[in-house]
C-alpha cells in the first residue's frame, strides 16, 4: 500500500477540512487510523490461517481424500477403444457375432416375407370362394 501523497490525497484532504472543519479532523484521522490498523490485522490473521491450512495438507503423512473419482472414459466408449484396443482374439469374436447377428436378421427377414407371401396366396382363394356382396339376392 502505497499512501504517498499524491494529487488525489491533497484534494480528499481538503476536501475533508473543508466538510469537518479543523477541530474534527484528529478525531476523524484516529478513527481511519484505527481502522486501516483492524483492517490489516484481519488480513494477516487470514493469510496466516490460510498458509497454515496449506502447509498442513502438505505436510500430512496421509492420503488426500478423493473428492472426485478417478478420470476413466466410460465403457465402450472410443476413448477406451483407442487407448486400451481390445486383444485380437476378441476382435473376432465380435466379428463373428455381428456375422452371426446379420444372418439371423437375414433368415427372419426372408421367413416373414415367405409368410406374408403364402398368406398373400390364401386370401384370394378364399375371395373367390365367398359370394359378392351385388351377387347377393335382396330380402324383399
Amino acid at each position: 500500500m502505497n499512501f504517498g501523497f499524491s494529487g488525489e490525497m491533497v484534494f480528499i484532504f481538503f476536501l475533508a477540512l473543508i466538510l469537518f472543519g479543523p477541530k474534527k479532523m484528529p478525531e476523524i484521522g484516529r478513527q481511519v487510523a484505527r481502522f486501516l490498523n483492524e483492517f490489516r490485522r484481519a488480513s494477516n490473521e487470514f493469510r496466516s490461517q490460510i498458509e497454515s491450512e496449506i502447509n498442513s495438507l502438505d505436510n500430512s503423512a496421509t492420503p488426500r481424500q478423493q473428492i472426485l473419482p478417478p478420470l476413466q472414459a466410460p465403457l465402450g466408449s472410443l476413448a477406451t477403444r483407442i487407448f486400451n484396443p481390445p486383444p485380437p482374439e476378441k476382435l473376432e469374436a465380435a466379428e463373428e457375432a455381428a456375422a452371426e447377428a446379420e444372418a439371423v436378421k437375414t433368415a427372419a427377414a426372408e421367413s416373414v416375407a415367405r409368410k406374408a407371401a403364402s398368406e398373400k396366396e390364401q386370401i384370394p382363394a378364399e375371395t373367390a370362394l365367398a359370394p359378392s356382396p351385388s351377387k347377393v339376392a335382396p330380402d324383399a
